[in-house]
């Protein structure tokens, strides 16, 4: 799946279409979808199965395109109606099963997202009265160790006598 080229002259030039931005957060067994803007939409997912995303109001920062290894979405959503912050608060206590896909629409073209989604690991976050403020990454691969594998004395314990 390539960038719509629609897309490329929104972002170039603008135009007359809205892109709409979308968040699939899936909590466990549990799913939310949301969509930035007033009006709730049905759009049509990479598998071909249609699904309804409900509006809110969200505030989404699009990871950095460089190489310093941590590219966060930073996102905020309005907490009116208090579900978000129960499956926030229920994503933080379970950080394995916490992950978000982010997908961007046309609003006159909601047949396919207009470019690639990715989906991220939930990392952090917290929450007020008004909002919920999350990150969510890739893993940081400038911090991993290589090799992943090490030899410790815990599970080798003849490297303690090695000179």
């Amino acid at each position: 799946m390539t960038t719509s080229p629609i897309l490329n002259r929104i972002y170039a030039s603008g135009g007359k279409e809205v892109p709409i931005h979308t968040l699939e957060i899936k909590v466990g067994d549990k799913t939310y979808r949301l969509a930035n803007g007033w009006d709730d939409i049905t759009a049509t997912l990479e598998d071909g199965s249609a699904q309804a995303f409900t509006a809110s109001g969200c505030d989404i920062a699009l990871p950095a395109r460089n190489a310093d290894g941590t590219q966060d979405l930073k996102f905020a959503i309005s907490n009116i109606d208090g579900v978000v912050s129960t499956a926030i608060r229920n994503s933080l206590d379970n950080l394995d099963n916490a992950s978000l896909t982010y997908r961007c629409y046309l609003d006159t073209d909601l047949s396919a997202p207009a470019k690639p989604p990715f989906t991220l690991n939930i990392k952090s976050g917290y929450w007020t009265a008004p909002e919920v403020q999350i990150t969510a990454g890739y893993m940081n691969i400038l911090d991993t160790a290589w090799p992943r594998h090490r030899y410790t004395l815990p599970e080798y314990p003849g490297l303690r006598y090695m000179q």
